[in-house]
């Protein structure tokens, strides 16, 4: 028996066009994993489904935009994903934003609103949507991109962390109420990958030399790093792991 063989599962992932998100996205169609690509742009969308289409066979990604931040495209997303692949299997909750640097004494609501909607209600409505027909099936896995700053406060991004740190608590509730039908949800807590995100980090030479002479790995994450992890819990080899947040950080937070 293969442990990481997803074949005749069905994913969506969020947030997939570019980064952790797509880096996922292929590494589930490599295992066998029909996939839907999501995120605010269409076109985006369809260009990375291309990509893994020739790779992998046609009929094994579509595409399928929506924002995070809308229910109603959310339900869209979720309902054309059953249309075109009849069920959902794996949930890969990776879209998230952050609108505000700086400290918390200085974000305005407006901002603290759409940190907190973006990355944490958003997974709570995808969850719902999802969730019935997981427990029906008794089988199925829900998997959040949280991040270490979850773990810890931030003099800049504190917000973000607090929604994150939100985010953790969201997996081990869900793992609480979902598991007896044996949907398994788990958070992902990436350090830094070298993502757009984290682009003025991995970018600057100083900060890199200061965090790679501390680092225990001595470099920081590629999104490879965090895709396989993404496969190991939607898979047999993680069948009996939920409610974790399985920190991916290079050591950062030792």
């Amino acid at each position: 028996m293969n442990l990481f063989d997803l074949s005749g599962k069905v994913a969506i992932v969020t947030g997939s066009t570019k980064g952790i998100g797509r880096a996922a996205a292929e590494a589930l169609a490599e295992h066998g994993a029909k996939v839907v690509i999501s995120s605010r742009k269409q076109d985006a969308c369809e260009e990375v489904a291309a990509v893994i289409n020739a790779a992998h066979g046609e009929g094994t990604a579509i595409a399928v935009a929506a924002s995070i931040s809308d229910k109603a495209a959310l339900q869209n997303l979720v309902d054309e994903t059953r249309r075109a692949f009849g069920r959902i299997d794996i949930l890969v909750c990776n879209a998230a934003s952050n609108p505000y640097y700086g400290p918390m004494a200085g974000i305005s609501d407006e901002q603290f609103r759409k940190i907190l909607d973006n990355n944490i209600l958003s997974n709570h409505w995808l969850a719902q949507m999802v969730g019935p027909e997981m427990r029906e099936r008794k089988d199925g896995a829900i998997i959040i991109v949280s991040s270490i700053g979850g773990l810890r406060g931030s003099p800049l991004i504190g917000a973000y962390n607090v929604s994150k740190a939100a985010d953790m608590q969201l997996a081990r509730n869900l793992a609480v109420e979902l598991g007896p039908d044996n949907v398994r949800v788990n958070c992902i807590a990436p350090g830094v990958i070298k993502t757009d995100f984290a682009r003025a980090l991995w970018e600057d030479p100083e900060r890199v030399k200061a965090m790679n002479s501390v680092l225990p790995l001595r470099r920081f994450g590629e999104v490879e790093d965090v895709a396989g992890a993404v496969v190991f819990l939607a898979s047999k080899a993680g069948a009996y792991i939920t409610g974790q947040s399985i920190v991916i950080d290079g050591g950062t937070t030792i």
